[in-house]
């Protein structure tokens, strides 16, 4: 009496497709938009890291400017004052400079 009956769907077995077609766009457009940029911003700075060589002068991550004196496997020293050299990971590093910007800042 206060139930109503329940019955069957008799859908088409295309629409069980059609379902998944936003989330299958969804997903490519995420993926072209946010994880494909990520992934060649990435190996770009893997590829910069791995060119670091004595002389170069980089950023890292904490902003220390600083010219590169040594470079070892996982770490690189910098020279960030006459006489004052730290050591840092290379991962902290976040970008090179062209020569000659530590002289004019």
């Amino acid at each position: 009496m206060f139930i109503s009956n329940a019955y069957a769907a008799t859908g088409l077995a295309g629409t069980d497709l059609m379902s998944f077609l936003p989330l299958i766009v969804i997903f490519v457009l995420f993926f072209f938009m946010i994880i494909r940029p990520q992934m060649k911003q990435a190996k770009e700075q893997r590829n910069m890291i791995a060119a670091l060589q004595k002389g170069d002068e980089v950023v890292t991550s904490g902003g220390i400017v600083g010219k590169v004196t040594k470079v070892t496997e996982s770490f690189v020293t910098l020279e960030i004052a006459a006489n004052t050299e730290i050591t840092v990971q290379k991962q902290a590093i976040q970008s090179a400079l062209p020569k000659g910007t530590i002289k004019n800042i």
